[in-house]
């Protein structure tokens, strides 16, 4: 399995919930970190535990809402610490609301962080690994990536992207020794849905779900796992997953169950 004792690691989305937990594992691990989010001082909160397991540790704050900070991080990157070996782009947010009552402006910022902005990373890294002829790209879907719920029509449409924009590049890029993972986390126990954005812009502020499901650090080891395994994707959760099995199988029996299942 591949190692990532003393190679370049850039993580969006590090400050909390699974990227905080991806972020403590591979610092465990020996790897060379740029910790990446918007908020500066969760940033340097983090860079702190991690470098007691690792001896280099460096943040980067942008907001991976605006893609001019998003391209102008990615250069600044390259320009001080060369080529990045394992990109995983984490970084998200969700949404709570009727697609009918939904802002388009909101729906374009989900797209914007959840999509656009791994994409604008993806491409800005990809020269230097494949002038290396190795590298990893990571990046983190959802069961929502699989199929349509409930509330999420944007944040479904930018995980469903996710989904088809990175196996297309996993095709791509296998002859050039550069591999590409798919992470389908279910409910996992992080304040995900108490950030979703409702469609006034406010935090929906519930999680019923979320409170029950896997740790962050189990599903760091489930994503970790399948990196170093080179997989082309990975389910990560419980009981939820049954939904995605029964729609690949049994569709008509799916949108028969799943119009009956109360958003959360």
């Amino acid at each position: 399995m591949i190692s990532f004792k003393n190679r370049l690691v850039l993580i969006t989305g590090s400050s909390s919930g699974i990227g905080k937990a991806i972020t403590m594992q591979l610092a465990k691990e020996g790897a060379n970190l740029i910790i990446a989010d918007k908020s500066e001082d969760s940033l340097n909160i983090l860079r702190r535990e991690c470098l007691k397991y690792t001896s280099f540790c460096e943040t980067k704050s942008f907001d991976l809402s605006n893609p001019n900070e998003v391209t102008a991080a990615a250069a600044d990157i390259l320009t001080k610490y060369g080529s990045v070996y394992l990109l995983i782009n984490n970084g998200g947010i969700s949404q709570r609301s009727l697609a009918v009552e939904t802002p388009i402006e909101l729906e374009r910022k989900v797209m914007e962080i959840d999509f656009f902005s791994y994409i604008i990373l993806t491409k800005a890294l990809l020269p230097s690994m494949i002038e290396r002829k190795e590298g990893y790209i990571a990046a983190t879907s959802s069961l929502s990536g699989k199929f349509g719920f409930h509330q999420r029509a944007a944040y479904a449409a930018a995980k469903h992207a996710v989904q088809g924009y990175f196996e297309t590049l996993r095709m791509e890029l296998k002859s050039h020794g550069i591999s590409v993972t798919i992470a389908y986390p279910g409910s996992i126990n992080t304040s995900i849905s108490i950030n979703a954005i409702e469609k006034d812009g406010s935090k929906h502020g519930v999680d019923p779900a979320q409170k029950n499901g896997m740790s962050a650090e189990d599903c760091a080891k489930h994503y970790i796992r399948a990196i170093k395994m080179g997989r082309a994707e990975v389910l990560i959760g419980g009981k939820e997953f049954i939904m995605y099995h029964l729609k690949r199988f049994f569709p008509r029996l799916f949108f028969k169950l799943i119009g009956k299942v109360k958003p959360t």
